[in-house]
């Protein structure tokens, strides 16, 4: 009789000795390959979402970061000193950013 668990359920990580005894392997340590040659990781083939459009998302997180392009008070946008129109105009820009690659990466599926 397997054993169970607090709900009633079997419990299904307890198994038979014979089950028990049965080692364990992982993945081909010299690499799996599938049925066209291709490297697989744990017996799933290999992602292939790698796009050269990935790299767009550096630029959000770059051009923040170059702070000499907003170090200005002015000019002023209806009152608005640069650095904080700046601020918002990069937040527009990532969005921008994520949905183009976004919809290339689904386009491509």
């Amino acid at each position: 009789m397997r054993p169970t668990r607090r709900d009633g359920h079997p419990d299904r990580r307890a198994g038979t000795p014979e089950e028990e005894a049965v080692p364990v392997t992982g993945p081909d340590p010299g690499g799996a390959h599938d049925a066209a040659g291709n490297d697989t990781e744990g017996g799933r083939p290999r992602r292939t979402d790698r796009s050269p459009w990935n790299w767009l998302l550096v630029i959000p997180v770059v051009v923040p970061l170059l702070t000499p392009l907003y170090n200005y008070a002015k000019p002023t946008f209806i009152g608005i000193p640069l650095f904080y129109w700046l601020q918002m105009l990069f937040i527009v820009l990532g969005v921008g950013a994520t949905t183009l690659v976004y919809q290339v990466a689904k386009r491509r599926r």
